[in-house]
């Protein structure tokens, strides 16, 4: 039986993906900046046309975009409680059934499983650090799963050291789980913040 690779530190995961994220706000700050400067450079240099005026409504879009990607899209906090409050376990098969463009970042929808066990549950991915594209490489190999599936928890990928915020895809379906688990269980998930449905559904998608 093959051996699981080596556990990622939490320490690293946890910088590598808010160095993303601060590079993605940096980046985001940065064209908005450059939009809101352009009617005032193409006055500058004697351009009056209309055209260029529309570059501070579009800085304005881009901040209430990255806004939105913030409060609703990022789960670094939470993602952060979940690695303290359990350990990491090894799943060896990472199995992605659909993603989906929302306003809060693209969700994933995922199965974590072990070979030869059945019945893994279908999980809603979201990238912790707002990164939207699904990594090539999450489906050769397995991923670390810190967390209790009926409640959600974190989905690391070896090597890259991606983090996805996870919680069941169909949060009503595993109300019962969730009644019945133990003291322990649930206080565990109140510890990690996952004791409730964190990730909600926007009101607008964009298909795709």
């Amino acid at each position: 039986m093959d051996l699981p690779p080596i556990a990622p530190d939490v320490a690293q995961v946890l910088k590598h993906n808010r160095t993303v994220l601060y590079r993605h706000i940096a980046t985001r700050l940065t064209l908005a900046a450059a939009l809101c400067a352009v009617p005032f450079v193409a006055h500058s240099v004697g351009y009056d046309a209309a055209l260029p005026a529309f570059g501070i409504p579009a800085a304005f879009f881009v901040l209430i975009f990255l806004l939105l990607r913030l409060r609703h899209g990022s789960r670094m906090k939470v993602c952060e409680k979940v690695l303290r409050t359990y350990p990491l376990e090894y799943r060896t098969r990472v199995s992605r059934k659909g993603s989906q463009w929302m306003y809060l970042g693209t969700v994933h929808t995922v199965r974590l499983s072990v070979r030869g066990q059945h019945g893994a549950p279908s999980l809603r991915a979201l990238n912790a650090s707002t990164v939207r594209r699904w990594p090539e490489q999450a489906e050769k190999g397995g991923a670390w799963f810190a967390g209790d599936p009926d409640f959600g928890g974190v989905m690391v990928l070896p090597g890259s050291n991606d983090m996805f915020f996870v919680q069941p895809a169909d949060w009503r379906k595993h109300e019962q789980e969730r009644a019945e688990a133990g003291p322990e269980r649930r206080a565990l998930a109140e510890q990690a913040g996952i004791s409730g449905l964190l990730e909600k559904e926007p009101n607008i998608t964009v298909g795709g």
